[in-house]
């Protein structure tokens, strides 16, 4: 096999829970992650010469080592020396469609792409869960982006538990074009902000995180109750984001419309999603908000809930 495409699905954020700090830096943090099908195109092609290209025609993604889709086939070069010695590189092109700084894990989920994609091109025989846990050292989404559907995330985001696939769900995505948050921008001003209330104490740690293992949410999801689900979103990350950026918290408001199952900002933001239960109500709610926000600087999409992560493009 000299050349492979996979499908690399965005994720949105149902729960965003920030339980404390770790040792490493990092939050300790409890999510329930969705796979949606807004998706990019991976195409990976061996080359001759032992080099990684990136090639992208989105001007605001990088071709260069800061793309974690290099990132990926690097790391992989890196663990296998043997097997890209005797193959040689490979050049990744990647067909973007997940809006850039957008909350939605789209460089997470094409660095998923390129470590799927590599173990398929090199017969590496290596299984979903020693994927990820090669992943988690490039980036904390990128373990869930690997395996995709419905799942908890917790730790840091690396430890993955899958829960029952939730794909009869739509929802509606909007972003500003121009307005990017940083994540780690995010996350620190949560720090500066609401470090009093984090948990210190490991035993209390552990039982936050198996609270949101049989939490509403999971049990939501369980019962595949798309209105409870709705009402029970929560994303800690709205506490800072919301005040600081007044646009995102006005299309947060244009979003909740009579009708949805819920609304709420994906991740570190600045996309809003709304959850609906048919595709009609979705375009519904995207034309309302669309007239209601009348913002050429705004884009809509509309997604259905997706049951899987990283796949191979049928034929290819």
């Amino acid at each position: 096999m000299e050349r492979c495409s996979l499908i690399a699905p965005a994720k949105i954020n149902l729960h965003l829970e920030i339980i404390g700090d770790r040792p490493d830096g990092f939050h300790e943090l409890a999510m329930v992650m969705q796979s949606i099908d807004l998706v990019d195109r991976i195409d990976l092609h061996s080359i001759s010469t032992d080099t990684i290209r990136v090639r992208c025609a989105h001007p605001d993604v990088p071709n260069d080592r800061t793309n974690l889709a290099y990132q990926a086939a690097r790391l992989m070069a890196e663990r296998f020396p043997e097997t890209f010695a005797n193959l040689g590189g490979v050049e990744i092109h990647i067909e973007k469609n997940i809006p850039i700084a957008a909350g939605l894990a789209g460089g997470s989920s094409n660095a998923a792409a390129v470590l799927v994609g590599l173990n398929l091109l090199w017969k590496l025989g290596l299984t979903q869960s020693e994927l990820q846990e090669l992943s988690a050292s490039i980036g904390s989404d990128i373990p869930f982006c690997i395996s995709g559907g419905t799942a908890l995330a917790t730790g840091r985001g690396e430890t993955i538990s899958p829960l029952p696939g939730m794909d009869g769900l739509h929802v509606v995505l909007g972003k500003f074009r121009n307005l990017a948050v940083s994540t780690p921008w995010a996350y620190k001003t949560f720090r500066e902000h609401y470090s009093h209330t984090y948990i210190t104490d490991e035993v209390e740690r552990e039982e936050r995180r198996q609270n949101v293992h049989a939490g509403p949410m999971v049990s939501a999801i369980s019962h595949r109750d798309g209105r409870k689900i709705g009402e029970l979103l929560y994303n800690d990350l709205e506490k800072v984001v919301l005040p600081e950026f007044p646009q995102v918290a006005k299309l947060r408001e244009a979003m909740s419309r009579p009708g949805i199952l819920g609304a709420m900002m994906s991740g570190s933001g600045p996309t809003v999603f709304a959850l609906t239960e048919t595709a009609e109500q979705a375009q519904q709610v995207r034309d309302g908000v669309k007239a209601a926000m009348a913002d050429e600087d705004l884009d809509l999409w509309v997604a259905q809930f997706f049951s899987t992560g990283i796949s191979t493009v049928e034929g290819v």
